[in-house]
């Protein structure tokens, strides 16, 4: 798809106009040349062009796409009401409506997925806007309904300006809109977008700086909020820290943020707050406990035992799998061997998009990768792996890490070992794949190098090494006359 003018505010044309009706109709051939792979007067705006393949990608149809409505009248009332920006509302009618109004044009609010939450301005707007289903209960995101100012903003996280065809729907050409993200000064994460839409005609390149503006001052308004709170919660539950008697601790508040520890920078500015569990890894200061208060937590340091379970994984030539925990065998399945694998190679932890491209590939969804997490520490026990990031905290012995500290050290790992085979060999996980080749073709090159019969004979009795014609020659010029394996060799290379 052609790129054009990076400008996220102004519509980009072919030549330069004022009239927006004369504009849409530029964009509306630009649009249509785009789509049918045809050349067109000009390029769309970098923007656009990126937006208008996400949409594609989602299949959102260009010619005939509605949004979906999601909410009904009968539960927007509970959303509006449980969303964070309610009560910021207010100001944002104070600093949008009148303009709104006098420019034609609506004010819209969503959440973060973009669903319409609240819409507020010109009676005659709301009115053809209920034609087009730009009503309150909608979801205006891209993969719903393609390229428009509130779903591009909060994908792309900034603020957009989107006129007439540049609207990816055909039945959105005849509007203009513009919208700009909200974060939540908290955890810095987008939590909604305030929109202005109106008919073509009204397009005026001001709308854009109001929306930033709007945009803005809400946050401003969270944050001094958030200031209230912090200062309400201190003040409620700084007995709890004097509770410690100078044992090392922590207010928290809900998502995690340090608000006040003793000692001083003895913690980082914010903590993980696990999805279960009352436990959170803290590195090498180890393990940290949570306790509930009415709002936010009480973190204090968990006693240190003398000594971790042991987790041992003898996965090597393991096509069904068993696990032992200080000698308990535990059977998991192999997508929980796969995480185990994986988990083990990694000691300092992987994230849920990190462990979820290592069991799936780029297809991998980190929300699957969290209820595996969550059944596998049902099976072993929520103190065995630590959350954000996913990482074991047991000692661990497995076969497979003592085969690649044996290469590492230039040393062959037992016979025994090498006959057991290979890593897990009926996982497909792209991250075990990897780590199996390595091990094999690291373990055949030093015992081919080394040229240790009884390694040799060991690694012919695996499945790769019984086809591996070198193994083979290796081992007829190596046993003497007389020596049984000799002559199983030569029967089997016959």
């Amino acid at each position: 798809m052609p790129v054009g003018d990076g400008d996220g505010g102004r519509p980009a044309t072919g030549a330069p106009t004022d009239d927006p009706v004369e504009r849409g109709r530029l964009l509306e051939r630009i649009r249509d040349a785009v789509l049918s792979g045809t050349v067109g007067p000009a390029s769309p705006r970098d923007v656009v062009s990126a937006s208008w393949r996400r949409s594609l990608d989602a299949h959102v149809d260009p010619d005939h796409g509605r949004p979906r409505h999601v909410f009904g009248a009968d539960e927007l009332d509970e959303v509006r009401g449980s969303h964070v920006l309610a009560p910021v509302l207010p100001v944002l009618r104070r600093t949008v409506l009148d303009a709104a109004d006098e420019a034609v044009h609506m004010m819209i609010v969503t959440d973060a997925r973009g669903h319409i939450l609240w819409r507020e301005g010109n009676t005659g707007v709301l009115r053809r806007a209920d034609d087009v289903a730009l009503v309150e209960g909608t979801r205006w995101s891209e993969d719903s309904i393609g390229t428009n100012a509130m779903g591009t903003a909060l994908a792309d996280g900034r603020a957009v300006q989107i006129h007439s065809a540049e609207h990816l729907v055909r039945l959105y050409r005849t509007w203009t809109c513009a919208a700009a993200p909200i974060h939540d000064p908290d955890t810095g994460e987008v939590i909604a977008a305030v929109d202005l839409t109106g008919p073509l005609s009204t397009f005026h390149p001001s709308t854009l700086a109001l929306v930033r503006a709007a945009a803005e001052l809400a946050e401003m308004t969270l944050r001094a909020r958030l200031v209230e709170r912090d200062e309400r919660l201190r003040a409620r539950n700084e007995p709890h820290l004097d509770g410690l008697r100078g044992e090392p601790g922590a207010l928290l508040a809900p998502r995690g943020r340090v608000l006040t520890a003793r000692p001083d920078g003895w913690l980082p500015e914010r903590v993980p707050i696990p999805q279960d569990g009352d436990r959170v890894d803290l590195g090498d200061r180890g393990e940290g406990l949570l306790e509930p208060l009415a709002e936010g937590w009480l973190l204090r340091l968990a006693p240190r035992t003398t000594s971790r379970p042991t987790l041992a994984l003898p996965f090597l030539g393991a096509e069904r799998p068993v696990a032992r925990l200080d000698g308990r065998p535990v059977r998991i399945s192999l997508r929980h061997a796969e995480m185990l694998v994986l988990l083990a190679l990694h000691p300092d932890g992987l994230t849920a998009d990190q462990l979820a491209r290592a069991l799936y590939g780029e297809a991998g969804n980190p929300v699957t990768v969290r209820s595996e997490v969550h059944r596998l520490r049902a099976a072993l026990g929520s103190s065995i792996i630590s959350t954000q990031p996913y990482r074991l905290r047991v000692r661990v012995d497995a076969d497979f890490i003592d085969v690649r500290a044996a290469l590492r050290e230039r040393r062959l790992p037992p016979p025994d070992v090498l006959r057991r085979g290979t890593l897990l060999p009926t996982s497909d996980a792209p991250g075990v794949r990897e780590e199996r080749d390595v091990i094999e073709v690291g373990v055949r090159g030093a015992v081919l190098r080394r040229g240790d019969v009884d390694a040799l004979w060991a690694l012919a009795q695996t499945e790769s090494g019984a086809e591996d014609p070198e193994i083979a020659r290796r081992l007829r010029r190596l046993l003497p006359d007389g020596d049984p394996r000799r002559d199983r060799i030569v029967d089997r290379s016959a």
